[in-house]
């Protein structure tokens, strides 16, 4: 069965186009979630979200292009979530350590809880595109935000390398989600509590701002 083809319209925030694509980036998120990357075809999206045969496929014509769309989508909620608390991590603000840790701890508390669909998602769809030529570009620029915004936090904090101390804060912050979501202990470990949280990520900023030896500072 095919659908009518839509007028076109323009493709910005708010249009017609781009609310279908982020509907269908969205169900497809949850079906890869919810069942891994055999979960994701269009046919599937297309029921999921309660659409006409063919949506999908108008929309994102090959398999590739729907999972680039979905690895876009997972970064653009998750800088979103980043930018909802922004008040800890940019000035105007005195840089607080503290305050740092209670907004990192939160961040990790909303992703292994309301948020854990879309990390499972993203751990599936990472390892896609880095098997993927096609999808590489994707998985770069994909975790560039996040790791800007870490770069700057630190370097309010006076990191005396911040792109350094955000690749690593970045990858602590990923190693622990998968542990608690998909690693051995995943299925027996009850969630983290706020407290916990909130003290491994001042471990974890102690250390990105630990001194570097040879540095200079």
């Amino acid at each position: 069965m095919s659908i009518p083809t839509p007028a076109p319209t323009p493709e910005g925030p708010g249009s017609r186009t781009s609310d279908r694509r982020t509907l269908l980036a969205d169900t497809a998120i949850g079906l890869v979630a919810a069942g891994g990357l055999r979960n994701l075809t269009h046919r599937a999206v297309d029921g999921a979200a309660g659409l006409p045969a063919g949506s999908t496929s108008y929309y994102f014509r090959t398999r590739t292009a729907l999972i680039g769309a979905c690895y876009r989508r997972v970064a653009e909620l998750d800088l979103a979530d980043l930018d909802a608390d922004a008040t800890a991590f940019t000035p105007p603000q005195p840089p607080d350590r503290d305050a740092v840790a209670r907004a990192v701890a939160g961040l990790l508390y909303q992703w292994l809880t309301v948020g854990r669909a879309r990390q499972l998602a993203r751990f599936e769809l990472s390892l896609e595109a880095g098997r993927n030529p096609e999808l590489e570009a994707e998985l770069h620029q994909a975790g560039l935000g996040a790791r800007a915004r870490a770069a700057e936090m630190l370097a309010g904090l006076g990191a005396d390398r911040p792109q350094e101390s955000a690749e690593l804060l970045a990858a602590w912050t990923d190693g622990l989600l998968y542990d608690r979501l998909a690693g051995s202990l995943a299925r027996s470990r009850p969630a983290p509590e706020l407290d916990e949280l909130t003290a491994t990520a001042r471990r974890m900023l102690d250390a990105a701002l630990a001194r570097v030896p040879g540095s200079g500072t």
